[in-house]
């Protein structure tokens, strides 16, 4: 696995390596936390290249404090928020004004909805509001600490670890719920 401190000082010294290394480790990470914020293929493709895009033009601004990892995916969460926002005739949303969301991922290549378990749990994540979303995505999903996610979302660790708790109690609830 590629080590973002290998990425940071490749990426000073040769651009387009370092960005090769960047791309390689997380596009797909990135990719899918905005897939799960934006449910279409299309647009998470979209503000996935916009990511980088902004990461790429914002990088000198990287002032190395903190994960880079939460740098990367607080981008990555504007971009989506920033994509929601047009399609309401917004600049961004915030948090707070992100749709729920149900169950509309459509059948693709890119999704196996052959899962019933995964779809089910993406049914009982779409539930949740948007912070316990985010939380629970970024810890379960993209193995994020308390301290990243506090980053991603411009909160602090214990309002993340009370989110996270909630949406996992109210996941394994849901999750009982529809089996019985």
């Amino acid at each position: 696995m590629i080590d973002d401190n290998q990425i940071i000082p490749l990426i000073r010294e040769n651009v387009e390596k370092g960005f090769r290394l960047l791309m390689a480790k997380y596009k797909e990470p990135v990719y899918w936390h905005i897939r799960r914020l934006v449910v279409s293929h299309d647009d998470a493709q979209d503000a996935t290249q916009d990511t980088f895009l902004r990461i790429f033009r914002s990088f000198s601004q990287y002032s190395g404090e903190g994960s880079f990892k939460a740098w990367v995916f607080r981008i990555a969460t504007n971009e989506a928020l920033r994509l929601l926002g047009r399609s309401q005739g917004k600049a961004i949303l915030s948090l707070d004004e992100i749709p729920q969301v149900t169950i509309t991922m459509k059948a693709d290549e890119y999704f196996d909805f052959s899962n019933a378990e995964a779809i089910h749990l993406q049914e009982a994540i779409t539930t949740l509001p948007t912070k316990q979303q985010l939380a629970f995505n970024l810890r379960y999903y993209d193995d994020l600490s308390y301290k990243e996610i506090a980053t991603v979302t411009n909160s602090t660790e214990a309002t993340v670890k009370a989110n996270y708790h909630f949406a996992k109690e109210k996941i394994i609830k849901y999750m009982n719920t529809k089996n019985l």
